[in-house]
């Protein structure tokens, strides 16, 4: 079984707007359901978890079932801080899951995840028990000189590094483990850590799997107004 677990569990304060930005109204449909929309409609995708904002839990059920998400089978209350939003969406499929099935992590404000790149991360997971979406890096990446911070003199091959982000997946029995590992000792969890860096602190060796540009994560008004050419661009 595959599961996708939708991370919705912030509040967007950079989006300037009264409520949270997963919520926001985008051609008169909520960003969450874009998103939703993209997994309900996947093949390889059995099932959906929401991990969503505390007191938004109803409203994403009325949405749902507006628009026909039948695979949205559970909605768990999010933490404090992401990593917290992530492990009570993991620890809740305790009683639900197989060791081997294949647990995916998604940013609920990334609603343009290619049905490709879902189903690369999916058979990497599949095969090598994780697998995270990936770009190249195409422009140059200096580092900042200790001595003066307005100077460089060192750079890192770009051909060295890789653009990580959502979707990325992995088999249940070793999230479950590194969640429970993470919590306990207090590694990986805190400021931007998120579940790919975690299991690299924690001794994980992650495979890369496909990503795409157009994946994009809406943070500012201006993600929204590319969001919104991305959408005009279909229609057309």
């Amino acid at each position: 079984m595959t599961i996708a677990v939708i991370v919705a569990g912030g509040v967007g304060n950079r989006m300037g707007q009264s409520i949270p930005k997963q919520f926001i109204n985008v051609y008169d449909k909520p960003i969450l359901l874009y998103t939703l929309e993209g997994f309900e409609r996947h093949p390889m995708v059995d099932a959906i978890e929401v991990v969503c904002i505390e007191g938004w839990e109803d409203t994403v059920w009325s949405y749902a079932q507006h628009y026909n998400i039948s695979k949205l089978k559970w909605i768990v209350t999010g933490g404090a801080m992401v990593q917290e939003s992530i492990r009570n969406g993991v620890f809740s499929l305790e009683d639900k899951c197989s060791a081997d099935d294949v647990i995916i992590i998604h940013d609920g404000i990334r609603p343009l995840v290619d049905a490709e790149v879902l189903t690369d991360v999916i058979r990497k997971a599949q095969q090598y028990g994780n697998a995270v979406s990936s770009m190249p890096y195409n422009e140059q990446i200096f580092l900042v000189n200790p001595d003066d911070d307005t100077t460089t003199k060192a750079f890192i091959p770009r051909e060295t590094i890789r653009r990580v982000c959502t979707p990325q997946a992995y088999q249940f029995s070793l999230l479950d483990e590194k969640y429970h590992e993470a919590f306990d000792r207090q590694i990986g969890i805190h400021g931007s850590h998120y579940t790919n860096t975690m299991m690299v602190e924690l001794g994980v060796t992650l495979h890369f799997a496909a990503g795409s540009d157009k994946n994009i994560k809406l943070t500012t008004p201006d993600d929204l107004e590319i969001f919104k050419g991305y959408l005009a661009k279909d229609r057309i």
